[in-house]
């Protein structure tokens, strides 16, 4: 009589990370954070022309704040794990070489507004009305960008044998290859809760959420990008607790706990200021080809 054969349920992870073309090393952090980019430019964008925007503008900002938000990024996780680049036995280069991962989405955030602020003004378009298009964008770009970390094989949880535990590999991020074993398998660390997966899923549901609320309540002017702070940082502070990868702490919580937690606080304080707001507009909104020409409404200045 055979015995059945018992398969172990988990969430596979890339044995690689990295390929060749020609001379360049082609990295596929690199690739998600690019695909993020490329979904929330185009979500921006159509999100903008229905507050009477045009693309154009939305890709004159999107020139100055993506560049912005990866040298913000970067910065953020260079000064936050700076003991990854810096001391004895170190490599100060490394804080360079952005395509081995490493982007602190506050920093990220914080400059890319810089960056927003002046193409906006520039493009002749109202803050407000830039950062409110974009939050539901930004939010599908983290999205993506996550997957790096899971070609990476970091950024996981604690040990589990859930069903969906996440497989991890010993890699050589230098190769973007796995380390093998004597057999010539791959080399496996465990199984660990996916928190990539679970923030990549948290922020879809969080873009979808903002969307509906912006249609169904017309939101004050600013007050959308104020509930994109209050969703975000409400995950990423329970995903948080959950990583058990090594990280800086202040009274024994992750920095990034500690900053998730205070800008909660802050997202909701500014969203209580700004949602009585009047929405914001650039002009006459773009015809919807469903409902026939748009009505004009009144400029305002947000």
């Amino acid at each position: 009589m055979n015995t059945p054969v018992v398969t172990e349920l988990f969430f596979p992870s890339p044995t690689v990370s990295a390929f060749q073309l020609g001379p360049l090393t082609i990295r596929f952090y690199a690739l998600c954070i690019l695909a993020g980019i490329g979904v929330g430019v185009w979500l921006t964008a159509r999100r903008l022309r229905a507050r009477g925007g045009t693309t154009a503008q939305t890709l004159d900002i999107v020139t100055w704040a993506v560049p912005f938000g990866i040298v913000g990024g970067r910065l953020y996780h260079v000064i936050t794990d700076n003991q990854l680049y810096f001391g004895p036995g170190k490599d100060p280069w490394g804080a360079l070489r952005i395509w081995d991962g490493g982007l602190g989405i506050w920093g990220a955030v914080a400059l890319g507004l810089v960056g927003a602020g002046i193409g906006a003004r520039r493009a002749g378009v109202p803050f407000a009305a830039f950062a409110d298009a974009a939050a539901p964008g930004l939010l599908l770009a983290q999205g993506l960008g996550r997957w790096g970390n899971w070609f990476n094989n970091e950024l996981y949880g604690e040990p589990t044998d859930l069903p969906w535990k996440l497989q991890i590999h010993a890699m050589n991020q230098a190769t973007g290859q796995a380390l093998t074993g004597s057999d010539g398998t791959p080399e496996v660390l465990g199984y660990f809760q996916p928190t990539f997966l679970y923030e990549s899923l948290w922020v879809l549901a969080a873009a979808s959420l903002l969307m509906f609320l912006d249609r169904r309540y017309r939101l004050g002017a600013g007050s959308v990008f104020a509930l994109y702070i209050v969703v975000y940082t409400a995950g990423r502070f329970v995903f948080e607790l959950m990583r058990s990868d090594p990280a800086n702490t202040i009274l024994g919580l992750r920095v990034n706990t500690w900053v998730s937690g205070l800008l909660f606080l802050a997202g909701i304080a500014l969203f209580q200021t700004l949602r009585s707001r009047s929405r914001s507009e650039i002009g006459t909104p773009a015809p919807d080809p469903r409902h026939g020409p748009a009505a004009p409404i009144e400029r305002t200045n947000t």
